[in-house]
């Protein structure tokens, strides 16, 4: 099985890259704590290894001085991966949030592109069940807009995962043979989650939502989204996060009034990483309700997107 080349990787990378075995074994000492919504929760997590990933300047000029850290000439010689379908190598990222977390880049230095590419994500969640994949777009919390990667995570990490299956946040827009679509209402942020076995017709979802979302972004180089998608018996959950903002005004404050997230998807997903203590001890769930707002388009918008499937 794949998966087993996966855990095979992890336990050599741990093995032989200091950097990595040094700091997955943080992760035991990493502070987390709960913010309780009623029915629902977000964890935020303090992560100082993060801060080159929250801080990340992604403007051209920032780009182009530096050399492309996911293309296999600029990797740590330490750093090994294992190929997937031709296209993709699997690496152990070694400044983990997940016990389990991988960057998947592409063989080829392309820029962040979710179009053409999304049927690649859900063959990946096949293959490695045991995992979340999820896909940052080039000004969703993408630190490398000019490669195009995913990154995954061990399952049962995030808190949508669990809020999905408990159903107290979604209601069903449609269901035809092979596939579903949820709305999910009242969570803090706009989502639409994707269920089905049937693999073409949840791409053809898929590129109609991405179609009808680019024509409110036609400025940007793709609309501005978060993915998140796994694999499970019941077949492929995929859950949209359609964005309307790269960065919260608490990012650019100064001061007291500053806080250090660029939220992507995992932060989405239900666990913030805050790469600061102070913004670790200081965040509370007004400030979370308000970024969410800020950065992520209302719930209330996105069954338009859908109209014609439903």
């Amino acid at each position: 099985m794949y998966s087993d080349k996966i855990n095979d990787l992890f336990a050599a990378q741990l093995l032989e890259w200091e950097l990595a075995k040094v700091n997955y074994s943080q992760l035991e000492k990493v502070k987390t704590k709960i913010l309780d919504f009623g029915d629902f929760e977000i964890l935020v997590q303090f992560n100082p290894e993060r801060m080159r990933s929250s801080a990340a300047k992604i403007d051209s000029k920032s780009i182009g001085a530096r050399p492309c850290f996911l293309c296999p000439i600029n990797r740590p010689v330490q750093q090994r991966g294992v190929t997937f379908a031709d296209e993709f190598t699997v690496l152990v990222n070694p400044f983990p949030i997940f016990n389990r977390h991988l960057t998947i880049p592409s063989d080829l230095h392309t820029d962040q592109r979710i179009m053409n590419n999304f049927g690649k994500m859900l063959s990946l969640t096949e293959a490695i069940p045991g995992y979340v994949i999820f896909y940052n777009g080039p000004e969703c919390g993408a630190s490398a807009p000019d490669h195009f990667h995913f990154q995954a995570g061990n399952r049962g990490f995030m808190p949508v995962e669990r809020d999905f299956s408990a159903g107290k946040h979604t209601k069903l827009l449609s269901v035809k043979p092979g596939i579903e679509i949820w709305q999910w209402t009242s969570y803090l942020r706009g989502v639409i989650t994707l269920k089905g076995f049937d693999k073409e017709k949840l791409v053809n979802v898929f590129n109609h939502f991405f179609n009808r979302f680019s024509v409110l972004q036609p400025q940007k180089p793709e609309p501005m989204l978060n993915i998140l998608a796994y694999h499970s018996p019941e077949g492929w959950i995929i859950h949209l996060i359609p964005r309307k903002l790269h960065r919260p005004t608490q990012f650019y404050a100064e001061g007291i009034d500053q806080i250090l997230l660029s939220p992507a998807s995992v932060d989405l997903g239900g666990v913030i990483i805050t790469p600061r203590e102070e913004d670790f001890n200081r965040i509370s769930p007004d400030d979370v309700a308000d970024i969410f707002r800020q950065v992520c388009l209302e719930e209330t918008l996105l069954p338009d997107f859908f109209s014609e499937l439903i």
